[in-house]
């Protein structure tokens, strides 16, 4: 059987070049790399690494066998998650409730990484438009987005606040152009937006300002909102963060002020401090909100680079 400790050496060695850049990696002195390193060679009988004045580099031996450690090393971090879950009672089911398109856009990618650190917590999704009742137990936490939250005795932990635009797809500007001003939504075909949460406040600003125009189609979904203005049938209002990551989707106009919105994670209070809650909360608001950071940054670019196809127009001195 060989020791932990040394395999940890043996990787820190392989990926870092050399037992200086393992010893700092592990946080021990160099002599204690180097004597795991022997043990390690000496109880296998050959040698994993050839030393050289710049640096150690792995051997045939080395090399064939470095994957197998790092199999190993995710066992072993498993095995301490599981640990750790099971000391702190980081265990069992909860339910969560959102929106279609913020279950798929960014609960559903971030689950992984969460179970990463919380194998033993089962997330169930219940997605619908619908503000489920979470005092009456039909979920355990809810992300919810919207101007505010509705008054209740609830707790929410912000997770961030999100601008809204018109956007089409590149195939509709093909077509049919793009709207230069929101006179010019009359001329458009435009996508509605009906949900049983209550208005869509995008949605609503552009309906506004279509001079009383019928919608070509009105969803009552934002996840088929999107696919709608996807599918290049028309103009919709859709969250920047979202829409700003397609590369089929072009932003018409400038932020809607009016329409913006904040997200949060909602649970009960007698629910907050259960240890599977506590560590999705903790997990999950800081890791959206580096998500919605990190979309933002890449739709700047993204407006940058579709300037020469769409300008966005104004929305702010249009009422």
């Amino acid at each position: 059987m060989f020791d932990w400790n040394d395999l940890k050496a043996f990787l820190a060695v392989g990926r870092g070049g050399s037992t200086l850049a393992a010893s700092k990696a592990l946080g021990v002195n160099q002599t204690t790399v180097a004597r795991r390193i022997e043990s390690l060679e000496g109880a296998l009988g050959f040698k994993l690494f050839e030393r050289g004045q710049s640096g150690s580099r792995l051997t045939e031996a080395g090399q064939a066998l470095i994957g197998e450690a790092e199999l190993v090393e995710r066992a072993a971090i498993r095995f301490a998650n599981q640990a750790a879950g099971q000391l702190r009672g980081v265990a069992g089911a909860l339910r969560l409730t959102t929106n279609e398109l913020v279950a798929n856009t960014m609960v559903i990618p971030a689950l992984g990484a969460f179970r990463e650190i919380h194998p033993d917590v089962q997330v169930d999704l219940v997605v619908t438009d619908r503000a489920l009742d979470l005092e009456n137990g039909e979920a355990d936490l809810a992300i919810r987005t919207g101007k505010a939250l509705a008054e209740s005795d609830l707790v929410a932990r912000k997770i961030a606040d999100h601008d809204m635009a018109l956007y089409c797809s590149r195939d509709y500007a093909a077509r049919r152009g793009a709207p230069t001003s929101p006179d010019d939504l009359k001329d458009h075909d435009l996508i509605d937006v009906a949900m049983e949460m209550g208005e869509f406040p995008g949605a609503t600003w552009m309906m506004r300002h279509s001079g009383g125009k019928t919608p070509i189609t009105r969803s009552n979904s934002l996840g088929s909102l999107l696919q709608a203005v996807r599918a290049g049938l028309g103009v919709g209002a859709l969250p920047c963060t979202v829409a700003d990551m397609d590369p089929d989707l072009l932003r018409c106009s400038e932020v809607i002020e009016e329409a913006r919105a904040t997200s949060w994670i909602v649970t009960r209070r007698d629910l907050k401090d259960t240890p599977r809650v506590r560590a999705f909360i903790d997990f999950m608001a800081p890791h959206l909100q580096q998500i919605v950071r990190r979309n933002a940054e890449i739709g700047l670019q993204r407006q940058t680079e579709q300037a020469a196809v769409v300008i966005p127009f104004p929305t702010s001195s249009a009422g």
